[in-house]
């Protein structure tokens, strides 16, 4: 199990630093001080390591930002969670990661398959506090939580994929401005303001 961890983590240290081009038996190896015959013994192939490599270190942050998600009462709350957690992943490599894995699973299925494993962890919760949410909201009638989930994942990693090409600087935090504002809206409506929308709402379908 030691030598397993010793290679998930080399793997990911790898990913970080060089990009998933310089993935290979030799360079796990070399950044986990171990034989690179290893790589094969423990999870039979290059990608396969990977794959365990993205499940497990997604699997962990999840289990850190979970408490966090359940604790969300508000819209508000959600998307200052957004931002938070994109400066926590960027700070940390995980952003890199994700580009680098996403790049790589166009020319592998394995990796492919287990990338989106490791993104389903993630929607799962992102699922869970959606449909929360949305049970009190005056949108749940026009909102289904799973096709709001693929439609927020898809943005949150579209944005963060994006950010280092903006000539302007701009950040995740300040794309998530004005869903804030639409957010604080959708939270602040009072009971009557609430019901007109849910019935607007209702009418317009």
């Amino acid at each position: 199990m030691a030598t397993q961890q010793t290679l998930i983590a080399a793997t990911m240290r790898v990913i970080r630093e060089q990009g998933i081009a310089a993935v290979s038996a030799r360079t796990i190896a070399a950044a986990g001080g171990v034989n690179q015959a290893l790589v094969f013994y423990h999870f039979g192939s290059v990608d396969g390591l990977v794959g365990a490599a993205c499940r497990e270190s997604t699997a962990q942050r999840v289990a850190i930002m979970k408490p966090q998600l359940e604790a969300v009462s508000t819209f508000t709350e959600l998307v200052d969670l957004a931002d938070r957690l994109h400066q926590q992943e960027r700070a940390e490599g995980n952003v890199t990661v994700l580009a680098q894995t996403l790049a790589g699973s166009h020319g592998s299925p394995a990796l492919a398959e287990a990338v989106g494993e490791s993104l389903a962890l993630w929607k799962d919760q992102v699922r869970t506090t959606l449909a929360r949410l949305l049970r009190d909201s005056p949108l749940a009638d026009v909102l289904d939580a799973g096709a709001l989930t693929e439609l927020v994942s898809a943005t949150f990693i579209g944005l963060e994929l994006m950010e280092p090409t903006r000539p302007d600087g701009a950040t995740v935090g300040q794309a998530l401005a004005g869903v804030a504002r639409l957010a604080a809206a959708v939270d602040g409506l009072g009971p009557v303001s609430r019901r007109a929308l849910r019935s607007a709402l209702r009418t317009s379908r």
